[in-house]
């Protein structure tokens, strides 16, 4: 992985991983109204996994930032329901719903929209000053 430089490295990191949680709150929302015939072939939420990345000056500068490093389903069971006439049932009667949890998946969506706008916000400061900094020098 590269070096962790600047600010524009900590924030483009850190945007491309809320990216990543937004991608995978977009595929939990799709699936959540699925339905399965077993408990094994039910859609389980997908939850990325975020790593600390230091610079290599850690210790001098403080500089870290994130990465999301993989992705991986969240250990939750399916909603068991007893609904003998759908085609999905299996022989007991059961579906199986997809271990999504809405609510939970809205708040992540804004909490994920809101670090992005952060980090955007940073960016579009930083180049702000850094353009008044080249025109005081004119």
């Amino acid at each position: 992985m590269s070096e962790v430089k600047n600010i524009f490295d900590i924030s483009g990191r850190a945007m491309s991983a809320q990216l990543l949680r937004l991608n995978t709150v977009a595929s939990n929302l799709a699936n959540a109204n699925n339905v399965s015939g077993s408990a094994e072939d039910a859609y389980r939420a997908i939850k990325p996994v975020f790593e600390t990345k230091y610079a290599e000056s850690f210790e001098r500068s403080g500089i870290a930032t994130v990465d999301a490093v993989n992705v991986k389903a969240i250990n939750r069971l399916p909603e068991k329901v007893f609904m003998p006439e759908h085609p999905k049932a299996d022989n007991e009667g059961f579906i199986y719903n997809a271990a999504v949890n809405i609510e939970e998946e809205m708040v992540e969506m804004l909490e994920a929209s809101r670090q992005y706008q952060n980090n955007v916000e940073v960016i579009s400061t930083l180049r702000a000053l850094m353009m008044r900094t080249i025109q005081m020098g004119k």
